[in-house]
């Protein structure tokens, strides 16, 4: 009897490990899938949050072109009338550029330029400066920047009006030699305990200028690229201006 028990059991061990196997091949397949669900889903999330961070920072964008070009002065679509280009000695650091192009009647207007100031305190201050054909500054906005509260954050039309001080200036106006924040001899003010940051911005801003003066031609003539998304989303009410 014993030695048919000791049978039995020995018939039986191959069965239980298939039986264990086949438990673990499942559980281990179940667990694949729940790691490749919760990827997907993380990377269907990131992506929509990325998509929908890109198109709120546009239309922010948008709304700051729109500042600096009053709607009544052009009458085409600012969002895609642009192009991107680099240029290391006026805007340095490998920065892309975008310049959006404001017309009226098909007749160059003016021109905004995306760009950078790369040397603010804290780093990158990302910039809008619209300039007509005349070659004079119809405003400058910061569109981004990590300089620090209370002190160099004074570039922001929000915090302070120091921004609007580039309004109708030109290579011309100030003199050269002015364009510059007073400490260093020029004619815009710096800020408080922030020398830096504005520094940063005039430098750029008036770089940018020389640009324009060089490559006006260019910067109109230049074929549009592509418009993004926003450019033919029926919902946006900021891609044309507003009738007069």
């Amino acid at each position: 009897m014993e030695n048919n028990s000791n049978q039995e059991q020995l018939r039986e061990l191959p069965e239980n490990a298939n039986a264990g196997a086949g438990s673990i091949l499942k559980s281990a397949l179940a667990l694949g899938l729940v790691v490749v669900l919760g990827v997907s889903l993380l990377t269907l999330v990131h992506h929509f949050t990325k998509a929908r961070i890109a198109d709120q920072e546009q239309r922010a964008v948008l709304q700051q072109l729109q500042q600096i070009i009053p709607a009544g002065h052009y009458d085409n679509n600012l969002h895609s009338d642009f192009y991107t280009f680099e240029d290391e000695s006026a805007f340095p650091q490998g920065q892309t550029v975008t310049a959006y192009r404001a017309r009226k009647q098909s007749q160059p207007v003016a021109v905004i330029l995306r760009f950078a100031a790369m040397d603010g305190y804290n780093g990158r201050i990302d910039l809008l400066a619209g300039i007509n054909t005349a070659g004079q500054l119809t405003g400058v906005r910061v569109t981004a920047h990590k300089e620090t509260p209370g002190l160099g954050d004074g570039i922001e039309v929000e915090r302070s009006d120091w921004i609007l001080a580039f309004n109708g200036a030109s290579l011309q106006l100030p003199a050269p030699e002015r364009w510059a924040v007073r400490k260093d001899g020029g004619d815009f003010d710096q800020m408080t305990g922030a020398t830096i940051t504005p520094r940063a911005v005039v430098n750029a801003v008036r770089r940018a200028l020389a640009y324009f003066a060089a490559h006006q031609k260019e910067l109109f003539d230049t074929p549009s690229e592509l418009a993004s998304d926003l450019a033919s989303d029926p919902a946006s009410d900021l891609q044309q201006p507003a009738t007069q």
